[in-house]
Parts: C-alpha cells; structure tokens; sequence
C-alpha cells in the first residue's frame, strides 16, 4: 500500500450546488476524495441536474476515478407558504393559525398557510408542532375546520417556507409526491447510481420507489432516509426493502427530539450493517464550515463517532452545496475519517456474529473474514460481478481493506459507499478462474496495492462470468512482479 496517502476505510459524500459549480471546484472535490456525489433535487431545475450529472461523469472520467451520482427525492416535506411582508416575529404565548386552506392567503404575524391540506385531521389540542427544524414550536389549542388554531410555545423568526414537523411524528402525508415521481425518471435518464427516497414510513414506500425507478429504466439503488419517528418502530422492515439507509438527523431528530437522537443513530448504523445495507450518516455533520476554514471540536468528534461506530460514509450537505470552501470541507471530512479509522476496534471473533448463513457467497465472505483474521493478511480480494461478495465482506468490519474488481461500472459506482471497499476495473482474461485470480494479484501489484510477499484472500465464482456465483476462496502469497507463489508455511 502506499503510506504517503493512507487508504481511507469510510465513503464520503458531498452535495453539489451554485458553490460547486465554480470552474475547477467539481475537479478539486474529486482530486480531496469524494467517492458520491449528491444531486438535491429539493433545489434546482431538471437542467441544473443534467448538467452536473454530466461534469461529474466527465470529471471523474478525467480523474481516472469512479465518483457516484446520489439523486434525492425531495420527499412530502410539509412547509408553511409565504408571508405577505417578508419574515414575521413571534413571541412566546401569542396566537397563532396554520391556514389549511387550499388559497389560504399570503400570512401575516397572526396566520400562514400550510401546503399540506390535510394536517386537521392528523392533529389535535395538545399537539405540539415545529417550524424550521424545532426553531418555533407551536401547541394545538383547537382544530376548527381547515384552521390549526395554536398557541406559540417558543418564538422566533419565521421565514416563508419553512418545514412543519409534528412532535413525535404521526402526520400520514403519503412519501412520495408527483414531484418526486417526476424526479424518479429524472434521476433514470442522468443514470443515477443511487435514490434516495425521503420521509420514508414504510417498506411499502421504498417498494414503490423501486417499481417507478424499474418502469423508467432506472437501475439504481435505493437509499431508505430515515427521519420520521414513524419509520423507528418498522426499522427493520424499511432496512430489508432498501439497499442502503440515510441517518437523516434534521427532521429525525426535531420528531423525537436531540437527546434520543445519539442512540438512535447507533441503533440505525447497527440495525443497517447487521441487515446487509450501507448506511449514511448525514445533516450538519461539518456545518461551521460553511462560512469558516476549519470545523469545531464539537463537529470533528460528532463525525469521528459516526466512523468509530460503524458508518459506511458520511455525508456533507450545505457545507458543499452553498459553503465558502467546499473543497476544505471535503479535505477535512477525509482527515477526521483517516483518524477516527485509526480507533476503530475491528471484529476479533467472527463465530458469534449476528448474521445467518442463508447464501454460499455469505459463507464464503465469513469464511474469508476468518482467515484474514488468523493468517496476517494484507488485503481481501473480490473478483465480482454484481458487488454483493464485496458487500458481504464489508459488513464484516475487519481490519483489511478490500479490493473489488468487476467487469461493471455499474457495480464499480455502486460499491462507493461500502466501507473497506476499493472497486477496480477488471476484465476476465481467461475461462480458468486460475488464471483470473493470477491476473487480478498482477494488476493490484501494479497499481500499488499489493507488494511482494504479501499475502492475500481471494474470492471468486468457479464459473466465469456468471453473476452470484461466488463459491471459492484461495490463500494465495504475492512474489516478485506481483506473481502468485505457493505458499510453503503459514
């Protein structure tokens, strides 16, 4: 390996916007190490998207890099509508209406219209509801037709457009909106890698999303964004019918409140890696440096936790799409990840793990896991077609990193957010899976991967070609010009 740029174990995602737009700045992300890029399609035009699709691939291509394209739904987020003189001021034990009304006139300090035209049914006296991310909350005093009649709790600014969330969640708003079913085949024509689909509460919801992406041709993998307090009590349900999950910590956190939000992050990264699926943990995770240089403790061992629990990747959002330094804030996102990878405590015993043995090729990543374990090994090797040997040995979280070599880009971009995993190009040579093994060992030695006398564990299917077939592992020692000798001793 080469110890002048240490291998980062965890993914990291950055979200494109105005500020990554500048001339070079899409260049420099790629060349600090972003691994995804995130499409906010809440913001923005179709065109606006198509366009950064495009110099993302362009860019990446150019970097001989593979960079994925995370396209995300927008979602049903419920928000007040404008207000008819710019921002109002609210103090606490004043009066206060959520206009319901389809028309509902432009608000004033007294009233603003709601976009979701449902919400009397879905609350009552007592509730309590929250503005701009929990910043103004409000306590239900009646429901009297379309009008929400409350009374404010805490005060503060209130802007035009600014979500609603009820405290401990409850509101039935449906998950996807005919903006996101436009946006579904938006993200099929850029050649998304990744959905991410918001305000998940069912894995009938992400079910949905796989069929609309499926229709319009679309064949990427979607990212369950947890953050209705509904989704917890069907977490395992929503993680089966998902790909990946999202750890969306805004609203999550203004539905159940900051201090159960520590632990539920844990219990979403270790429900998500025992379930076979990559996990993001995303949403202010380095906000200062949206106008600052450098982050603040607070930020740097927020992220660090994140790592040392398991993460697959961590994502920046603001801090690319709108900050001052997007770039810095990738470079700082990838030096708190190399150092929080440094304390992070691999599996030591592999028999006890939660996972059940239900596939060959589950079998044979426990099996790989083992031996890497006992025998020094320095790397894992995956000659894979689709990426799930690869995605079985990340779940493992040892402490050898893993090269993938596919055949599929496809596959390659996909397995951008599995932690550990390193795809690489690779086309079989032969009809021997010998030989292929052979030739995947010569080509890691000549990109630097792999030095002489090292050893390593190779995974691969004995029928080549063929997708989901993994069945074999071989203990193979690393000799000069990356030529495989036997191994004479262990």
């Amino acid at each position: 390996m080469n110890a002048e740029q240490p291998l980062r174990r965890t993914k990291i995602v950055a979200t494109l916007g105005p500020a990554t737009d500048a001339p070079g700045m899409l260049e420099r992300l790629i060349a600090e190490g972003v691994d995804v890029v995130r499409l906010n399609l809440s913001h923005g035009q179709p065109q606006d998207h198509r366009a950064r699709a495009m110099a993302v691939r362009a860019a990446a291509e150019a970097a001989g890099r593979e960079v994925g394209i995370l396209a995300d739904l927008q979602g049903p987020k419920i928000r007040i509508e404008k207000f008819a003189n710019g921002p109002v001021e609210l103090q606490p034990g004043d009066p206060f209406v959520l206009d319901c009304a389809p028309g509902a006139p432009p608000g004033d300090a007294t009233r603003v219209g709601v976009s979701y035209h449902e919400l009397p049914n879905d609350v009552a006296a007592g509730d309590v509801l929250l503005l701009d991310d929990g910043l103004v909350a409000l306590r239900v005093l009646a429901v009297e037709g379309a009008q929400v009649r409350c009374e404010v709790l805490i005060g503060g600014r209130l802007s035009d457009r600014k979500g609603l969330n009820r405290q401990g969640g409850g509101l039935s708003v449906a998950a996807l909106s005919d903006k996101d079913r436009a946006d579904i085949k938006l993200a099929a024509e850029i050649g998304a890698d990744f959905l991410a689909v918001s305000f998940v509460r069912s894995a009938q919801d992400m079910e949905q999303a796989r069929r609309l992406l499926r229709e319009a041709d679309g064949h990427a993998a979607l990212v369950a964004k947890i953050e209705r307090a509904d989704a917890i009590a069907v977490l395992g349900e929503i993680i089966d019918a998902s790909d990946a999950v999202m750890v969306a910590r805004g609203d999550l956190g203004v539905e159940i409140g900051d201090a159960e939000l520590p632990g539920l992050q844990k219990k979403i990264i270790r429900e998500a890696v025992a379930r076979n699926r990559a996990v993001i943990t995303a949403t202010q995770m380095l906000q200062s440096m949206v106008t600052a240089p450098i982050p603040t403790r607070a930020e740097v061992l927020d992220v660090a936790n994140a790592v040392i629990d398991g993460t697959d990747a961590v994502m920046l959002s603001q801090e690319t799409a709108a900050g001052a330094h997007p770039d810095i804030a990738v470079a700082a996102m990838r030096r708190i990840c190399l150092g929080a990878e440094r304390q992070f405590e691999p599996k030591e015993e592999l028999n006890g793990i939660a996972h059940r043995l239900d596939r060959a090729d589950q079998a044979i990543a426990l099996a790989a896991m083992v031996l890497a374990g006992q025998l020094g090994v320095r790397a894992l090797i995956a000659l894979t077609e689709s990426g799930a040997t690869a995605q079985w040995l990340s779940r493992y979280r040892s402490a050898v990193p893993i090269f993938a070599l596919s055949p599929s880009a496809d596959a390659r971009r996909r397995m951008l957010l599995l932690r550990d995993v390193q795809p690489v190009a690779f086309n079989e040579v032969s009809q021997s899976s010998a030989a292929n093994a052979r030739e995947a060992v010569r080509q890691l030695f000549a990109l630097g991967k792999l030095a002489e006398g090292d050893r390593v564990v190779l995974t691969q299917g004995d029928r080549v070609g063929a997708g989901g077939g993994t069945n074999t592992l071989k203990l193979l020692l690393v000799g000069a010009e990356g030529i495989v000798e036997s191994l004479r001793d262990l």
